[in-house]
């Protein structure tokens, strides 16, 4: 069914008067609705196995995000669609990111999910180990033929490396997806959308993927792990640089799967490139420290 008859059709309104697609979504589509003087944003997409996302998990930690106040309300869901509220706010890039008057606002807003989240969950959610993410990746890669194929092996070997120096976590309930599109802000306060992938993790795992991300300097890495932690950065810097160079593989390694199994209209070969080029100079970083 065309999008936006499936969204009108949706037991959760009474009259939509305006259903408009909005772009930004990589792995799903996402429409605005106007009804009965209020604003809705839909999500539209069934489980994706092949980047392990399951919506009953995203929509548990979309509840414990609201009841935390750092996501937007749920107000209906059923299997292949999500309706939140609709925040009227500007969605965060890259550059927005960086600006040195919004990171330490996105690092408190990060530290928020991790200490806020678990007390509102009130069912099992997943884990998102990073590592055994990448491994899942390489199987499908392989065993679907990619052009990237040969790539793999050699990663395998970089995140075996990664791994051992990662060494013992903290965990946290995690976003694990922390692209500036799913950072909004308001203009009073800033919001996390878009839980697909959350769930248990090392806090390391977004604080280095928001830095991985978004193009950070290392002043900023820096910066941004002693106000988290409230403490030097220097003892956590080599688990974090290993941490930061597994988002990376696994954002690469994501992208070259949505190059075989994806059907929306993105271009994922170049987002592939993209990230390979930033794994490539994190992993020289961190050999070189």
């Amino acid at each position: 069914m065309d999008p936006i008859e499936r969204t009108a059709a949706l037991g959760c309104f009474r009259a939509p008067e305006e259903i408009e697609m909005l772009g930004g979504g990589i792995t799903n589509i996402n429409l605005k609705v106007t009804d009965g003087g209020r604003a809705f944003v839909v999500r539209l997409g069934a489980d994706i196995p092949e980047h392990g996302v399951m919506r009953w998990n995203e929509l548990a930690l979309s509840r414990a995000a609201e009841a935390a106040g750092v996501s937007p309300a749920v107000v209906h869901h059923e299997p292949g669609v999500l309706v939140l509220e609709f925040i009227a706010a500007r969605t965060y890039g890259e550059a927005d990111v960086r600006d040195p008057a919004n990171l330490p606002r996105i690092v408190d807003l990060v530290a928020r999910v991790h200490r806020g989240l678990g007390p509102h969950l009130t069912t099992p959610v997943l884990a998102f180990w990073p590592f055994q993410v990448v491994r899942s990746y390489a199987t499908r890669l392989a065993a679907d033929g990619s052009v990237h194929a040969a790539a793999v092996p050699r990663l395998m070997d970089d995140a075996a490396e990664l791994q051992a120096a990662t060494g013992p976590v903290d965990i946290v309930i995690g976003h694990n997806d922390l692209l500036a599109a799913n950072i909004l802000d308001d203009g009073q306060r800033l919001w996390l959308i878009d839980w697909e992938y959350g769930g248990f993790n090392t806090p390391l795992f977004d604080l280095a993927g928001l830095a991985g991300n978004n193009g950070l300097s290392e002043v900023q890495e820096r910066a941004m792990l002693e106000q988290y932690f409230e403490a030097p950065a220097e003892a956590r810097w080599r688990p974090y640089q290993a941490m930061k160079c597994v988002s990376l593989m696994r954002e690469t390694l994501w992208s070259m799967t949505s190059e075989i199994h994806s059907e929306l209209d993105f271009d994922y070969a170049a987002y592939t490139a993209e990230n390979m080029a930033r794994l490539d100079a994190a992993l020289a970083d961190f050999r070189n420290s």
